[in-house]
């Protein structure tokens, strides 16, 4: 059964619940209208179409929610449960979104220095986590997943994922002391 629209509560959590509002976008109230201020002049939101977008702020829930999601709950046909749109204006609102931080990279995207503290406490994070292998890797990145055409002959119930598809897993990982990217392909493991 459809649930009903929540994205209007955002206002009630912000002045009552802000804990609640962290919960749905990841980020506090008042880093959300920093955001909000930055990105609200760029040109993407500037159209002369008689379909007009909605509201910044609406668009920006909406990216922030799905990207603090995982799984089933950032789908956009599970978004559209969540704020009352079409499947398409969720995906549009993220590219929106997207192509605004993505233009501001440096106002938005930080990556502490290779030696700093930061990093040192996510190698050893990543390391406590993984194996020793991992040691002195960069950005371990996405882990996004490509299609296949079939079902492969050897192991190939290991490559079906999530989406009900057979896929590789694929995850690039750079070495300081490398210069070469290592690209690692994986089958899925199907967890029952």
């Amino acid at each position: 059964m459809p649930r009903a629209p929540q994205l209007h509560l955002l206002h009630h959590f912000t002045e009552f619940r802000p804990a609640l509002f962290r919960k749905q976008l990841r980020v506090d109230p008042l880093i959300f209208d920093d955001i909000l201020g930055q990105i609200s002049g760029h040109v993407i939101f500037q159209n002369q179409s008689n379909n007009k977008q909605l509201p910044i702020a609406i668009q920006l829930a909406i990216f922030l929610f799905r990207a603090g999601h995982y799984g089933n709950a950032c789908t956009p046909e599970d978004v559209v449960q969540w704020v009352g749109v079409s499947v398409g204006t969720v995906v549009n609102c993220t590219h929106h979104i997207m192509a605004t931080l993505l233009d501001q990279h440096d106002q938005f995207i930080y990556i502490p220095h290779a030696h700093s503290e930061e990093m040192c406490r996510a190698r050893a994070f990543t390391e406590s986590r993984t194996c020793r292998a991992w040691r002195n890797r960069i950005f371990a990145a996405d882990g996004s997943m490509v299609n296949l055409y079939e079902r492969p002959g050897m192991f190939g119930d290991s490559f079906y994922d999530r989406k009900s598809q057979f896929s590789l897993n694929c995850q690039v990982s750079l070495n300081r002391h490398m210069h070469v990217s290592k690209l690692t392909v994986e089958g899925h493991h199907h967890a029952s």
